[in-house]
């Protein structure tokens, strides 16, 4: 029954939150969708945190991303035992670097007085869900190893059985307790996404790439001011 939970309800509950739950931020707070950056507040020890984290963690997005896209591209590229080894080498040595930077931070915020005052419980929410899925990471890949291999035939099937309202658990549910960790916190670190600061990446301001450097907003009618009467809308000052 453990397994029907975590590997089917938890998947459902966790995607049918995110959307349902930042569509009502959005909606309702979209103007308090931010990051809250505490670069202002400390910068130095932000940035060589912040640098190897996000590097770390988009590489291996992206990792996991191509393996469920084009699994049998990826069966391939592992055919030659070379570059499977150099595959798995650079995964670890990114996990690795999200590890460190994701350590880093942590001791930032411990460290500084400023930092603390102003973190919420749901940042150390975010913090401890991070740890778990970096680490179980790493573990899987040291212990259960050649995880590129075995995604594409193994996850890869599972993820598209949960986006084809037919879920197929039998491959999932045979697999070591640390990669069953590690599917578990990244649907639980999913669905807490519309109570985190994670919510901005869904509303990246994409438009900043086109857009004018300037961008006027006229909040009023710009031929009426012209002709306005009014001591905020177009009549001068008296005072010389």
């Amino acid at each position: 029954m453990s397994n029907y939970f975590f590997f089917i309800g938890l998947p459902y509950v966790a995607i049918v939150i995110l959307l349902v739950g930042s569509l009502f931020r959005y909606l309702n707070f979209g103007f308090k969708v931010s990051s809250l950056s505490s670069q202002f507040l400390e910068g130095k020890e932000l940035f060589y945190g912040s640098r190897p984290f996000h590097w770390g963690i988009i590489f291996l997005f992206f990792g996991h991303l191509v393996a469920f896209l084009f699994p049998r591209s990826v069966i391939v590229w592992n055919s030659i035992p070379l570059r499977l080894l150099i595959l798995e080498v650079v995964a670890f040595g990114f996990g690795i670097s999200a590890l460190f930077g994701l350590g880093m931070l942590i001791v930032r915020r411990i460290n500084n007085k400023r930092l603390w005052m102003v973190t919420t419980k749901m940042d150390v929410f975010v913090y401890v869900m991070l740890l778990t899925q970096i680490i179980s990471g790493l573990w899987v890949a040291y212990f259960a190893r050649w995880g590129s291999a075995w995604f594409p035939t193994v996850m890869t099937p599972y993820l598209k059985s949960l986006f084809l309202l037919d879920p197929d658990i039998t491959a999932v549910a045979a697999l070591p307790l640390s990669v069953k960790i590690h599917i578990v916190s990244a649907f639980t670190l999913i669905g807490m996404i519309p109570f985190t600061r994670f919510m901005h990446f869904l509303v990246y301001p994409f438009r900043y790439f086109y857009r004018p450097y300037q961008y006027v907003i006229w909040n009023w009618d710009r031929k009426k001011i012209r002709s306005s009467r009014k001591l905020v809308n177009g009549v001068r000052s008296k005072n010389n």
